[in-house]
């Protein structure tokens, strides 16, 4: 547990320090006026959370949601307490996958929690943020939910790229002369651009609602939040196109591999009937009657081959020449 308390005007703030419910909360309560405190949890313990809601008065709900995790992006207004749910994500560069985790994010009216559960915690390079950019604090807690979010938003247009990136050699292989198997590689991408989708398209609606008149923020904010606003829908495009290619990609190989099986089976076909022609001839003359015509003749054998190899051989130039070979 950290609790930083950092002023409006944008002078220095306190130093991190890990510390206690018991100290969050005194550091909160002897914060100096025109101050605001940001405490921020990783992976916490229902009783870390109970022991900060009732003086940051979190509502039941807000508290069952922080510990659960979990939850579909959302906003949700408990009186002076805005309760924001984002999911948050990193991408792994060894295995191709997109990890999520949960972030849930408490504003009050001098104070901010942020709860996050998984390893994609955008808390620490939001806090780097707002150190480079001090005027920022000017917002009050409003600027910590801006730098989370630009964060999260940040990271998603970034796992869009790497997602593509894949996608496009996906694409590559599928379309390559070669007959290798990509459709459980197809289907692992699926997961992961569904699971991506997931986190973006519930977010959409959120960030415009804060970026709007509606949200009843200072006016200088919305500027901040138009700007993320704008990125979000933007990465939203980007997954829904992803998802669509994909669905391309799957068509054509699955497209691909009944032409294959057309090919193959043609082949097989033509194979047959140049085998099917020598055994007809030499089912005719297996039959054994007395009275056939050739039987007694002298170069009967040799001529019965001959008709053979040669019946093949005109079959086989036929085939090949339309493609069946």
């Amino acid at each position: 547990m950290e609790c930083v308390i950092y002023r409006s005007d944008g002078a220095p703030r306190a130093p991190h320090v890990a510390e206690s419910s018991e100290s969050a909360l005194k550091r909160l309560r002897d914060a100096p006026e025109g101050s605001f405190g940001w405490i921020r949890l990783a992976d916490p313990s229902a009783q870390e959370v109970e022991a900060l809601a009732d003086e940051l008065r979190l509502h039941p709900l807000a508290v069952e949601d922080a510990v659960q995790a979990h939850q579909r992006p959302k906003r949700e207004r408990y009186g002076e307490v805005l309760s924001v749910a984002l999911k948050t994500l990193r991408y792994v560069e060894e295995t191709s996958q997109i990890e999520s985790g949960d972030a849930m994010i408490f504003l009050g009216p001098h104070f901010v929690l942020t709860v996050c559960h998984g390893q994609a915690d955008p808390a620490a390079e939001a806090a780097e943020r707002l150190d480079r950019d001090p005027a920022l604090l000017a917002l009050g807690p409003l600027a910590v939910l801006h730098a989370v979010l630009d964060v999260t938003v940040d990271t998603y247009t970034a796992i869009a790229a790497e997602v593509r990136d894949d996608l496009t050699d996906l694409e590559r292989r599928v379309f390559s002369p070669g007959r290798g198997e990509v459709i459980e590689e197809v289907y692992s991408l699926k997961r992961e651009v569904l699971e991506f989708r997931d986190a973006v398209q519930p977010l959409v609606p959120v960030v415009q609602e804060f970026a709007g008149p509606r949200s009843g923020w200072p006016e200088e904010a919305l500027p901040y939040f138009r700007d993320v606003a704008d990125h979000v829908h933007r990465t939203d495009t980007e997954v829904r196109s992803l998802d669509e290619l994909l669905n391309s990609v799957l068509d054509a190989h699955l497209a691909q591999v009944g032409a294959r099986q057309n090919d193959d089976m043609r082949t097989i076909s033509a194979w047959a009937a140049i085998f099917a022609l020598p055994t007809l001839i030499a089912g005719v003359y297996g039959m054994n009657f007395a009275h056939m015509p050739e039987l007694q003749w002298t170069y009967g054998y040799p001529a019965a081959i001959v008709l053979m190899v040669g019946a093949c051989t005109a079959l086989h130039r036929v085939f090949r020449r339309n493609g069946w070979l």
